[in-house]
């Protein structure tokens, strides 16, 4: 039986120790390649790279993994591999992350390694986006590669297609985590705050800083709720963006 194939990317770069954790989940279903970023791209949603070169360097190359980086987005990893790197070869499931931080909620829109999964799903591939809601550098992702593969494996024997999961794991022992939630995304938005600073040369530059607000905290049906209640929470994603609902409104006042 021919070996599967897995992909792996991310958006904290390949140097991550959450890159590090999905290449473990991924090693125990195939030959890994990865291709990361060579810098961290966290907030690229779904961007592309037009206006620039890309180079591809080989960071190690062992009989069941290979790891490269890319100077480009995630998604640039994403198409580089299936369109070019990969081309011809059949990949049996794409993991995207472990990414530092949550992906829950309005974080999805933004997120780099949502990115990646979403753009690898546009090619067929069943993916998993996983996440740490722990956003520190040195997060402990045990709990995430023990989650990990018991999702990634309900994946990769399923047969549903196409398949995207947006996995986020939260900050707590895997055996204190009380199992796994299917649910949809938190309704909310980002509650903005621009910081103006100034440099030694007297010039202004600006940080963005804020927080999330959740628009419906009573709900329990939710990826917050699942992750503050102790369950790991898993949203089936998909890319219609349609308003169906305002078809006939916006018909109305148009035609």
């Amino acid at each position: 039986m021919n070996q599967r194939l897995i992909f792996v990317t991310n958006d904290d770069s390949y140097q991550s120790k959450g890159f590090q954790a999905a290449i473990e989940v991924a090693r125990q279903f195939g030959k890994v390649i990865a291709v990361a970023p060579d810098t961290v791209q966290s907030g690229k949603s779904q961007a592309i790279t037009i206006c620039d070169t890309l180079r591809l360097k080989t960071i190690s190359i062992s009989d069941d993994i290979e790891i490269y980086s890319l100077n480009g987005t995630p998604v640039d990893c994403v198409k580089f591999a299936f369109d070019y790197f990969l081309k011809g070869r059949k990949v049996d499931m794409t993991i995207s992350g472990i990414n530092h931080g949550t992906n829950s909620a309005a974080n999805l829109l933004y997120s780099g390694t949502m990115g990646a999964a979403i753009e690898s799903a546009f090619y067929g591939v069943p993916s998993v986006g996983l996440s740490n809601v722990d956003h520190s550098d040195d997060a402990d992702f045990e709990a995430c590669i023990e989650y990990g593969i018991r999702i990634a494996k309900s994946v990769i024997d399923s047969d549903i297609r196409p398949l995207c999961l947006n996995v986020n794991v939260p900050i707590l022992p895997a055996n204190q985590i009380k199992g796994v939630k299917v649910c949809r995304q938190t309704k909310g938005f980002w509650v903005d705050e621009v910081l103006e600073r100034t440099d030694p040369y007297g010039k202004s530059y600006y940080w963005f800083t804020g927080g999330f607000q959740n628009a419906e905290p009573e709900a329990v049906d939710t990826d917050e709720w699942a992750l503050k209640s102790g369950y790991v929470s898993v949203v089936p994603v998909q890319v219609d963006l349609t308003s169906y609902k305002q078809m006939k409104a916006v018909a109305d006042i148009l035609e």
